[in-house]
């Protein structure tokens, strides 16, 4: 009976892990439309109006669309919709749908009120359909960025205001910190959720920390100290839900509508530094000008969180936690903290005018590992616009995903295998290879088929359907399409 409790034990931890970073996959979420640009009159250029060359599916009917512009205000509408399938390993094969519409409001305060530089904006979002990460896979890196509870919730309310001339900004209230940190601009192409907000934090944070479909009250300051250097730095609640760490799901209480505004747990403090390679030149250059240089992006950051984590391998009374003479509570730890590189770099270009460029991007991050289950996660790929003659607004890419088990909770496996006498795997390294192609059908409509493998799904666990093996490696087929309405 005690060998049997001390697996359980284990099970239920490693599920509590897997669920939690697939239910919390705080993920890129789609973007929103935009509107016109203005011109250099500072009126807004006129936008197409034919069906395949508007910005939007539904157009400017009756002219609301610009009225509303006219007045500071912009209102988006989006559905990303996606049939995602493993056709081999899993704890079971088969397909499931998923979606989400999103909603936004934003303010221009100038237009609106008159008072220069500020930006209310509000946004709510729907999820909808079955997470296939979650009923099949098993996995630590979710395939899908959008899937997530079902729920309809307020996802940020925040307010921006610039000073120095643009060169910098405050924003206050409800944020989703993979909006502006973490981010990898070439991996967003990716359809897994870690694409977007990395493994590590993930699994990590609680919930998986205050991003897609979640958020945190805070407060953020950036700042444009030169043409090339950018930084960035913030404060907010550290838990959204603002539950215990393995029971902070993400429809707690009140969150379930996006609006508990949870002040009452720890905080969490972030900052990053971005230095942007060969930029844009403000104006275009003169004839006979050398061409610019490749561009790209290269930043350093770190957050710190004063919350208390769960160690890995030791109990709350001292004791191995497999032991099963310890109380099996994890014993807490407090603080947390990681440190973080992003790299996208534009490696080829064959004509600096044309759409066609070959990028690639690099992503790593770690922490300590005795009150961490991943102490290290990793992307990288490469990206290609304009693959094809005409096609100068599509991108396809191949990228890989890994996340490390800590050796604390590689440890505890080992002492679990010791006091029970039982084979047990020993949990190591989760690890996928995602290619895709995103075809641009229409500005306002994207359609991009997807193939993800994974590769010892959660680190090596066995399958609760059949203990005697664990997890298969998974082989998983998807389509996606979004449109901006």
């Amino acid at each position: 009976m005690r060998a049997f409790a001390s697996l359980a034990r284990l099970a239920g931890a490693a599920c509590l892990a897997v669920l939690g970073a697939v239910q919390a996959s705080a993920q890129t979420a789609p973007p929103m439309p935009q509107n016109p640009a203005p011109g250099p009159s500072g009126q807004q250029q006129k936008a197409p109006t034919g069906l395949w060359e508007r910005s939007n599916l539904l157009g400017d009917p009756l002219g609301a669309r610009s009225a509303l512009a006219d007045r500071g205000l912009s209102f988006g509408l989006s559905e990303t919709s996606e049939v995602l399938g493993n056709v081999t390993g899993g704890v079971h094969t088969g397909a499931a749908y998923d979606g989400v519409t999103m909603m936004s409001l934003g303010v221009d305060t100038s237009k609106a009120f008159g008072w220069d530089g500020g930006i209310l904006n509000i946004s709510a979002l729907q999820i909808h359909g079955r997470d296939l990460s979650t009923d099949n896979l098993y996995v630590l890196q979710p395939a899908s960025s959008i899937a997530g509870e079902r729920t309809t919730r307020i996802w940020e309310l925040w307010y921006q205001q610039s000073f120095l001339g643009g060169k910098a900004d405050l924003k206050l209230g409800q944020q989703s910190l993979d909006q502006e940190f973490l981010i990898s601009a070439q991996s967003g192409l990716f359809i897994n959720a870690v694409m977007g907000w990395p493994a590590l934090p993930t699994v990590d944070m609680y919930a998986g920390g205050p991003a897609y479909p979640l958020s945190s009250l805070g407060i953020r300051l950036r700042a444009e100290p030169s043409d090339t250097v950018t930084v960035l730095g913030g404060v907010f609640d550290d838990n959204p839900p603002g539950g215990p760490f393995y029971n902070d799901n993400q429809l707690n209480g009140s969150e379930a509508g996006g609006h508990r505004f949870n002040l009452g747990t720890r905080a969490l403090f972030i900052a990053e530094v971005q230095y942007a390679l060969n930029p844009p030149p403000a104006s275009p250059p003169s004839a006979g000008a050398p061409p610019p240089g490749l561009p790209g992006t290269y930043k350093l950051g770190f957050w710190y969180d004063t919350g208390a984590f769960p160690s890995q391998n030791i109990a709350s009374d001292g004791l191995p936690l497999a032991s099963s003479a310890s109380t099996g509570i994890p014993q807490m730890l407090w603080n947390n903290f990681s440190l973080y590189g992003v790299i996208d770099q534009t490696i080829w270009r064959p004509d600096p005018q044309g759409a066609r460029a070959l990028g690639l991007f690099l992503r790593a991050m770690g922490a300590p590992g005795d009150r961490n289950l991943v102490n290290f996660s990793m992307n990288a790929g490469v990206t290609l616009k304009a693959p094809l003659p005409g096609r100068d607004n599509d991108t396809t890419g191949i990228g890989i995903g890994y996340a490390r088990i800590s050796g604390a909770a590689a440890q505890h496996d080992q002492q679990l295998a010791f006091y029970t006498g039982t084979a047990i795997p020993i949990r190591s390294a989760e690890t996928f290879i995602e290619a895709t192609y995103q075809a641009q059908l229409a500005p306002w409509w994207i359609v991009q088929p997807d193939i993800q493998y994974f590769i010892n799904p959660s680190g090596g666990i066995l399958n609760p359907l059949n203990p005697t093996e664990k997890i298969k490696n998974e082989l998983v087929l998807g389509l996606r399409t979004n449109v901006t309405f």
